[in-house]
């Protein structure tokens, strides 16, 4: 009896431990945060690079776990609608990559990590923007 409820809190701690490592990868590659605009960056057709220096204001956004997307321009809600992440083709490359879609258009996410997160418009522009945690 004494072997079996040692062997049952030796399964739990490791389950535990699993369970605790999933859930830390998850947050550190989740899009579920707020996320604060540092610049756009033009596509080939029409290169720029704005700044939220050179446009005069700031920008952030919050996607949630419920499916929205929250836009912020200098702490004022702006907009507020829904999101979809799905596998699909880029326009540039036709491979597969994650795509978030949101406020009528979809952009490939090219860099998603724990503070950084980098959508490319998957569209001819390619515009390329970076937001930071």
């Amino acid at each position: 009896m004494k072997k079996l409820f040692l062997s049952f809190i030796v399964c739990f701690l490791f389950t535990s431990m699993i369970s605790v490592n999933a859930s830390r990868e998850e947050a550190a590659g989740s899009i579920i945060n707020t996320w604060i605009w540092e610049k756009s960056i033009g596509g080939s057709n029409n290169p720029y690079v704005a700044t939220p220096k050179s446009i005069g204001f700031n920008k952030k956004i919050i996607f949630t776990q419920d499916g929205r997307v929250i836009t912020y321009k200098d702490n004022v809600e702006i907009r507020n609608s829904a999101y979809v992440i799905e596998k699909g083709k880029g326009y540039f490359d036709q491979s597969e990559h994650d795509l978030i879609t949101f406020e009528g258009k979809t952009y490939v996410i090219e860099n998603l990590d724990n503070q950084n997160l980098t959508i490319v418009s998957n569209s001819q522009d390619g515009t390329r923007t970076i937001f930071k945690r």
